[in-house]
């Protein structure tokens, strides 16, 4: 397995020490030696560029962009979140789907996308874009991912990709962090968590996009 890519945190002016997120490509996994803690990353606010021209019209009609980040969940993960870890959308939150270099670009070219967070700028929480893609550029993400060394499978949306990796802040406090993927006909859904990955949540998506 190819080292896990380093994935943004929520931004915090807790106890978390961060550094700045670049993009990840695969390459050996970092060990952390016996008492000596991992530092994890930081947030980078997202850079805005010139956005080409629409893609739109290469897209599958199958699959529409959703108005709003409840309609992307079922009545019941929505209702989970809600009472988990709110709020939706806090202004608060910089945190990325993704630290993957290519993908970003993908992201910020233009394609119809819409973002989703949940919880307070900490070091507990998630973003999930939901982004339409054409098959071109579907079949470009999945590359990506399985290059930076994500484990995927078939799943009845698509293809998912998952990656996890635990470690130690300066501070001594572990974390769990990692980014799921779910790459279907029309749409790509991306999310990155650090410290809260409900069960069944990228899933959840997925079946209300693809029913």
């Amino acid at each position: 397995m190819r080292a896990a890519p380093r994935l943004v945190l929520l931004s915090t002016a807790a106890a978390l020490v961060c550094v700045a997120m670049t993009g990840c490509r695969a390459e050996p996994a970092p060990t952390a030696s016996p008492g000596t803690p991992e530092p994890t990353p930081s947030i980078t606010q997202p850079t805005t560029g010139p956005s080409p021209s629409p893609i739109e019209t290469n897209l599958p009609q199958s699959i529409e962009l959703p108005s709003s980040c409840e309609d992307i969940y079922s009545d019941q993960m929505l209702a989970a979140l809600q009472e988990q870890n709110p709020p939706l959308n806090d202004p608060g939150v910089t945190m990325l789907p993704t630290e993957n270099a290519d993908l970003l670009e993908i992201l910020e070219s233009g394609a119809p996308t819409l973002r989703c967070t949940w919880g307070q700028p900490s070091e507990f929480g998630l973003a999930t874009n939901v982004t339409l893609v054409d098959e071109e550029q579907g079949a470009g993400v999945l590359e990506s991912l399985r290059a930076a060394g994500f484990g995927c499978e078939d799943v009845a949306a698509g293809e998912s990709c998952e990656i996890e990796q635990r470690g130690v802040t300066f501070d001594d406090v572990e974390y769990v962090r990692g980014e799921t993927h779910v790459v279907g006909d029309g749409a790509w859904v991306a999310t990155a968590w650090i410290n809260f990955h409900p069960d069944g949540y990228s899933t959840d998506i997925a079946a209300q996009l693809w029913p």
